[in-house]
């Protein structure tokens, strides 16, 4: 990429697609493909510095995934890759990580009867998808943004991918706040993940019940007990007391992620909070209500 000079109103934005075989890559290529991106699927990492060369006159929004089949031998390859892409001033570079639970893969290459890649080297369905998780332990530690798709259907993943990619500015983080019910499972694509089990729960007053966090007569619970707008404010001096330091990082996108037994009352109420916060300081900001957006109860 040394010979290639960009004019200053070049940017080209890049979106690096990876993650386990079966997980979602190719949903998530096919809506980045209806938002304008140009997307390259199995382009070897080698010929990357390649295309993004050209891009400015041809394709100056690009997707290209990145897997098990085009990897570089050696990891630090791809770290000195991924480097020279992030130090481009003139490069927007997203990298997404897209994986799922070993059972759930397990079972969707059963349902849809394809073969795993690294099943030629005769291995089991079980022992290829462990050696993957392996081979992509580079790129993985290397992400932006990670997305587990193990309760998520095709729908709802395209509508995630396009809401973080629609609502991602050049070179400034994007912080997305998403509640969740701890009984349909942790929210695995966190970078922060807050408990607030602990707090008074609204759910034991029957006229409260069937409403959620978002309701005035459940933010109104909340304001009776001191200790939970505490706790809010003390997550919101965590985040802004580290900002700084996760936005040298140059990553894109920082995922909080609070739950609550349900992800109805509690984790709504604190996630909301976080967000209208934030919203109102200037940062890019997102919120994402799970158990809302399910409908379960």
């Amino acid at each position: 990429m040394d010979d290639k000079v960009f004019n200053k109103d070049e940017t080209i934005s890049l979106v690096i697609i990876s993650g386990r075989s079966g997980s979602g890559k190719s949903v998530a290529l096919r809506v980045l493909e209806d938002l304008g991106f140009y997307c390259i699927d199995n382009l070897p990492v080698m010929f990357l510095g390649e295309l993004v060369k050209i891009a400015p006159e041809r394709y100056p929004k690009l997707a290209v995934s990145i897997d098990i089949r085009n990897r570089p031998e050696n990891s630090e390859s791809l770290e000195q890759i991924y480097l020279n892409l992030r130090n481009n001033p003139n490069l927007d570079t997203t990298i997404i990580y897209i994986d799922a639970d070993d059972q759930v893969l397990i079972k969707r290459y059963l349902e849809t009867r394809r073969l795993h890649p690294l099943s030629r080297k005769q291995l089991s369905l079980d022992e290829a998808i462990v050696m993957e998780t392996k081979l992509l332990s580079d790129i993985a530690a290397l992400a932006d943004l990670r997305i587990d798709t193990s309760t998520s259907s095709v729908h709802e993943l395209a509508t995630q991918v396009t809401t973080l990619i629609l609502g991602k500015p050049q070179k400034e983080l994007v912080i997305v706040f998403e509640s969740f019910g701890f009984k349909n499972g942790i929210a695995k694509d966190a970078d922060f993940v807050f408990d607030a089990r602990f707090l008074p729960n609204p759910f034991w007053e029957e006229n409260l019940r069937s409403k959620t966090g978002l309701d005035a007569e459940v933010i109104g619970f909340f304001k009776r007990y001191p200790e939970v707008d505490r706790y809010v404010r003390q997550i919101d001096n965590l985040i802004m007391d580290w900002l700084e330091c996760i936005e040298k990082s140059n990553r894109s996108y920082l995922t909080i992620a609070i739950g609550c037994t349900g992800g109805c009352h509690r984790s709504v109420y604190i996630a909301q909070s976080l967000y209208n916060t934030f919203k109102n300081r200037g940062f890019q900001a997102k919120i994402r209500h799970r158990a809302l957006e399910k409908g379960l109860n």
